[in-house]
């Protein structure tokens, strides 16, 4: 009888635990599909290898988010047998995410016009803080890891990469190439990490209205 029981509870702790997991898989899968579509069919020197990973951190939290970009990072060195370090920038951009997001915005029934337009604007300027953070931290983050891998351990990317349609100038400018390799990263995590900011955060919002939904 103790035993019955003790399955019973254990299914019930796992079965929440089942849908999750799923999730976190197909957004893995999705960002890997999405930066290939983007980079490789469409042409744009962007990042946006990490918009659901984004979307799982606004939604679920620290631990899927990591989990998500974790499995990303050995999805591509498994299947496409590119070992590297970018993996950090995807853990940091998790970290801020979760420290730094604002809250969803709650509107009472009767709210002034007014107040609704302060919480919105608030919550619109939050936002904005946090993709500004991620998209300075990613291109510090990147360049760094790009210039101690080429500098110390002899690693050169061996094909092209967004940041590469702005190198040029700025080697033309005679940089310190650590200098070089962050400035690179600037215009592109700036476009990029707007869109894995602002459509992460409404992703998720429409991913938990659908799991509401669904119950």
């Amino acid at each position: 009888m103790g035993i019955v029981r003790f399955g019973k509870a254990a299914a019930l702790v796992a079965r929440p635990r089942l849908p999750l997991l799923g999730l976190c898989v197909l957004a893995a899968v999705m960002n890997i599909l999405l930066h290939a579509t983007v980079r490789n069919f469409l042409g744009f020197p962007v990042f946006l290898d990490t918009v659901f990973t984004a979307t799982v951190a606004f939604a679920f939290g620290l631990v899927p988010g990591l989990f998500v970009a974790v499995l990303c990072w050995v999805i591509e060195c498994v299947f496409y047998g590119r070992f590297h370090f970018f993996v950090i920038c995807s853990v940091a951009e998790v970290l801020l995410i979760c420290a730094l997001k604002p809250a969803a915005p709650v509107i009472p029934y009767f709210a002034a016009r007014e107040s609704v337009i302060a919480t919105y604007a608030g919550f619109a300027a939050g936002l904005m803080i946090l993709y500004i953070v991620c998209a300075m931290a990613v291109s510090v983050l990147g360049g760094a890891i790009d210039y101690t891998t080429q500098m110390f351990m002899g690693t050169r990317l061996n094909y092209f990469s967004p940041e590469d349609t702005f190198r040029p100038a700025l080697v033309v400018a005679g940089l310190p190439l650590v200098v070089e390799d962050i400035l690179a990263r600037v215009p592109v995590n700036l476009v990029g990490r707007l869109i894995v900011v602002f459509g992460g955060y409404f992703a998720s919002r429409w991913l938990l209205w659908v799991k509401e939904a669904l119950r």
